[in-house]
């Protein structure tokens, strides 16, 4: 049988050059030598009969056949993970083992920090990889090359196992030596002046900025685009800006800085924060004990109005 002449290592070395679509950067992933990737890829080549990536410019591109060959080469190196990779018991205490989490600045800051803290002392020996949100998340943790993300509920993948982590509101944050909002902000002054917006990679809005310019259109007077919620405060101390952010982060912002919580002049929409993991690590003890510690954090977060 023909398909007895490929082995997993060889599968492996064929998803990372799918992915990364660079010989150089595949080797890297898979700690080998440049020269020994290129002898894989030549394999791969006889293997398939197809050059699976061809030089374009300076680039190299994927052929139609390699194209076809990414879902299932992931799949299978996915279940292979899920059934054989996986030790049968996780002990926190001793376990060595790192995990890959995609999360927002602002779900760090209310909740990720003090997680990754409770589970320090619990499970010394684990270690994480915390990546910012992006256009491709929900594709990364659906070819299994993160183990959770935190997402709104309305970005989470309908294949994908997934628990409530928290809900959070909206408040509008001023310069607390704006004394012309010293009383609150009324709908005209909101429309009037300067705001601090958040954005994220290649145009993507988060879940307010959609919500405002669907029931409101492009009414407000954006001054600053900041491309990290941490950063929205930055812009507005010392200024006449405002922002509107989750209420969470909003009061971490009035704690450390003269900045002043208003409640917005207009109905707001609520935000819930979900936790998913990939369907074939369901039952992966670590993964499980992990996520166990997120939700057990989340749950002791105190509600918001």
């Amino acid at each position: 049988m023909r398909y007895q002449r490929i082995d997993l290592n060889l599968l492996a070395a064929l998803d990372a050059l799918l992915a990364e679509r660079n010989v150089t950067r595949a080797a890297e992933r898979l700690h080998m030598t440049q020269s020994a990737m290129s002898g894989v890829l030549a394999r791969l080549r006889d293997y398939f009969g197809d050059a699976l990536l061809v030089p374009v410019g300076r680039t190299l591109q994927l052929t139609p056949r390699a194209e076809a060959l990414i879902a299932p080469v992931r799949q299978i190196i996915l279940q292979v993970d899920a059934t054989l990779g996986v030790q049968p018991e996780f002990d926190p205490a001793t376990a060595r083992r790192h995990f890959t989490v995609i999360a927002s600045d602002y779900v760090v800051q209310v909740l990720m920090a003090e997680a990754l803290r409770r589970i320090a002392q619990m499970a010394p020996g684990l270690s994480f990889d915390v990546r910012p949100t992006h256009a491709a998340m929900a594709q990364d943790l659906d070819q299994g090359r993160v183990d959770l993300l935190v997402t709104p509920a309305h970005l989470t993948l309908a294949d994908h196992p997934q628990e409530l982590l928290f809900e959070d509101t909206y408040h509008v944050v001023a310069c607390a030596q704006n004394d012309a909002l010293a009383d609150g902000i009324s709908a005209a002054q909101y429309v009037e002046l300067g705001h601090v917006v958040y954005q994220a990679d290649l145009g993507a809005n988060p879940w307010f900025e959609q919500w405002y310019a669907n029931e409101h259109g492009g009414n407000r007077r954006v001054e600053v685009v900041a491309h990290g919620f941490l950063l929205m405060p930055r812009f507005i101390v010392g200024t006449k800006r405002i922002a509107t952010i989750q209420t969470r982060l909003a009061q971490q912002f009035v704690q450390a800085m003269p900045l002043r919580l208003l409640s917005p002049p207009m109905p707001t929409p609520r935000l819930t924060e979900v936790l998913q993991w990939h369907r074939l690590r369901d039952d992966d003890p670590g993964v499980r004990w992990v996520r166990e510690q997120i939700v057990a954090v989340a749950q002791q977060m105190p509600p918001v109005s």
